[in-house]
């Protein structure tokens, strides 16, 4: 059998031209423009030869006038005269000239074609910033301006930069943020096309130069990689003084303590926040909103400051000397004590917390002490028999558990209706129920039937609506406002009198239906931004925010006016001192008509019915 031999063919002189060309031209518009200069050259000088060759040059001019001449007919692409040689040289004149021509055409073209790719570079946000002490925002989701809103409100008027990257065409965010912010002259916003999880991309927001990282609210996944990003950028740079914000949902997905130290990561979970917020909400119509105003730019804020003249005093003196603010805790050692007990002295080199108006901050002197109640040394007991009451919740996800554990003392009862939960899946429910000394019961029902929804929102004064994390966002939300917009039907058509309380994803839902009475509405991506730019703004106080928003130490809650003595009419100096009496620190009130109200001055009256709510600091 003869045996066959695969030979090497030699490219042909065509194939060669190919592959040169080719790879000149794969590096992009040098390439061409180098390849086509060469090109024009060769014929150039190749023609000039000939004419040479040829002798159609004539005696007087010289071989260099001729090369010359025929490279300058490129350049230029003009046409011989016929007084400027024979017609062997016209005719190959002529041809270097239609070769000049080509080539102008072809350079103006990739030249047109250079400009165009690199404005549209410049309009998809891919110039690197040069900014510093500005603020780094990483992902953006239309619909949702809350965080950008917060930003524009901490600045107060001052200059500030923040740089917004997206994995979202600049211009087409740049459009969204004109058409939905109002944006200020002293707030300058810079928007960057990114890929917020790798690091490569994220350096043209000059992170290493910021003054901190927010990580705008999204999937726990997409923001654990974004983290990963940020911290692995620092890491190249040796950046170690830029503080990295996030907000996770699961409390699984918390960043390591070691490493979140090491490259300044602050991460709040926000499933027990928004358990907590959604339990006390249930019973206590405005409550969310008390929380909002708590924590937005709006008003009052939490702040740090020196105050000498209070070193030897109590913590109990601040409060009832302390005029436009509210002394809410005491910085010592490097941590902040929120509420500390009545008889606590401050240091000289103590920070007192305060709860202000930030325009009446550099107004914060002691004020006269006036006549007010004696503070007795035993705390009272701040409890009351309030009506036993039931409430009905709506559909179920992981936050249940802590919605149960966080319930106010006197639900007896808890209704959960919606899919068929097992009874491995009740166990955790029923222990949680049990540790509040409340029975629950679980129901499986459709919630898209009418019948159902009015059998179960008739049996209580509360209803709460909770939201499908397994499923997309938006449809969650969506089958979400189905069910409010049938309960309030409901609720008017029967004359029922339950409020209720709404759990949804996206701010953009909210606005869709939030103009309904006695609805409270807990939006994560809402809150989640209040929390970040309140972190971001005010890094000191990540400590502080922790803690409020977690399920041990001390926390906002509404207390009844009744139930702490306090009807009728008093300054808010008394009101603070009776407060504390009971172991909480008194922010503000709210009341039925004008909703909550953070009054600092101490002289002011206050009148307070039954049925309002005072704004507290403390444990519960």
């Amino acid at each position: 059998m003869k045996k066959t031999t695969n030979k090497k063919t030699k490219p042909s002189l065509k194939e060669r031209f190919d592959y040169w060309f080719d790879r000149h031209t794969s590096k992009g518009s040098l390439g061409l423009i180098r390849a086509l200069i060469i090109g024009s050259l060769i014929v150039a000088v190749l023609i000039a030869l000939l004419i040479i060759a040829l002798r159609f040059n004539g005696e007087e001019e010289g071989a260099g006038s001729v090369i010359w001449n025929s490279i300058a007919t490129v350049i230029n692409a003009w046409m011989p005269y016929f007084d400027e040689g024979g017609i062997g040289y016209l005719i190959l004149m002529s041809i270097v000239a239609i070769v000049g021509l080509l080539f102008t055409s072809v350079l103006i073209g990739i030249i047109t074609s250079v400009i165009e790719e690199k404005i549209i570079e410049l309009k998809r946000g891919n110039s690197r910033v040069l900014e510093e002490d500005h603020i780094v925002v990483l992902g953006f989701t239309p619909g949702e301006y809350t965080l950008l809103n917060e930003l524009i409100l901490a600045a107060e008027g001052k200059p500030e930069c923040v740089v917004l990257a997206a994995d979202i065409d600049r211009e087409e965010l740049e459009q969204e943020l004109k058409e939905n912010l109002e944006v200020p002259k002293n707030f300058k916003l810079l928007c960057r096309t990114v890929d917020v999880t790798d690091p490569a991309s994220i350096e043209k927001c000059s992170v290493e130069t910021c003054r901190s990282v927010i990580i705008s609210p999204t999937d726990d996944f997409k923001t654990f990689k974004a983290i990963l990003a940020v911290s692995s950028y620092m890491k190249e740079k040796n950046v170690k003084d830029v503080r990295v914000n996030a907000i996770v949902s699961k409390n699984e997905y918390s960043f390591p303590p070691s490493m979140a130290e090491t490259h300044n990561i602050s991460t709040l979970q926000t499933n027990n926040v928004l358990a907590k917020m959604i339990a006390h909400s249930c019973t206590q119509a405005g409550l969310s909103e008390t929380f909002t105003e708590v924590f937005n730019f709006e008003g009052s804020e939490f702040y740090l400051i020196d105050l000498p003249e209070a070193a030897g005093k109590t913590y109990a003196d601040v409060m009832g000397q302390l005029n436009n603010a509210v002394p809410a805790g005491v910085f010592r050692d490097g941590e902040t004590k929120l509420n500390p007990p009545a008889a606590l002295e401050l240091r000289a080199t103590d920070k007192l917390l305060v709860f202000s108006d930030s325009s009446g901050i550099s107004s914060l002197v002691p004020a006269a002490a006036g006549s007010a109640e004696a503070l007795s040394e035993t705390r009272h007991d701040a409890a009351v028999n309030e009506p036993r009451t039931e409430t009905v919740i709506f559909g179920e996800n992981e936050m249940l558990p802590v919605i149960l554990k966080e319930l106010p003392g006197n639900v007896d009862r808890v209704y959960v209706v919606g899919r068929e939960i097992t009874e491995e899946e009740q166990k955790p429910l029923l222990e949680a129920a049990a540790a509040r000394n409340m029975s629950l019961v679980c129901i499986s029902a459709d919630l898209r039937s009418e019948e159902e929804l009015i059998k179960y929102a008739g049996m209580t004064e509360h209803v709460v609506i909770l939201n499908d994390h397994d499923k997309d966002p938006e449809e969650a939300d969506m089958e979400v406002i189905f069910m409010l917009l049938n309960l309030r039907d409901i609720r008017a058509r029967f004359k029922l009198q339950y409020n209720i309380t709404v759990e949804m994803r996206r701010e953009i839902s909210e606005k869709l239906v939030g103009d309904g009475e006695r609805t409270d509405f807990l939006v994560v991506s809402n809150i989640s931004s209040l929390i970040l730019a309140q972190v971001a703004e005010n890094p000191e106080l990540v400590g502080v925010f922790r803690e409020i928003l977690s399920n041990t130490g001390s926390e906002l809650y509404l207390k009844d006016a009744g139930a702490l003595r306090l009807t009728g009419t008093r300054t808010v100096r008394e009101i603070r001192q009776r407060v504390l009496q009971y172991g909480y620190t008194y922010l503000g009130h709210v009341d039925s008509e004008e909703g909550s109200n953070f009054d600092a001055v101490l002289d002011n009256a206050v009148t307070l019915e039954e049925g309002d709510k005072i704004i507290v600091l403390g444990e519960d």
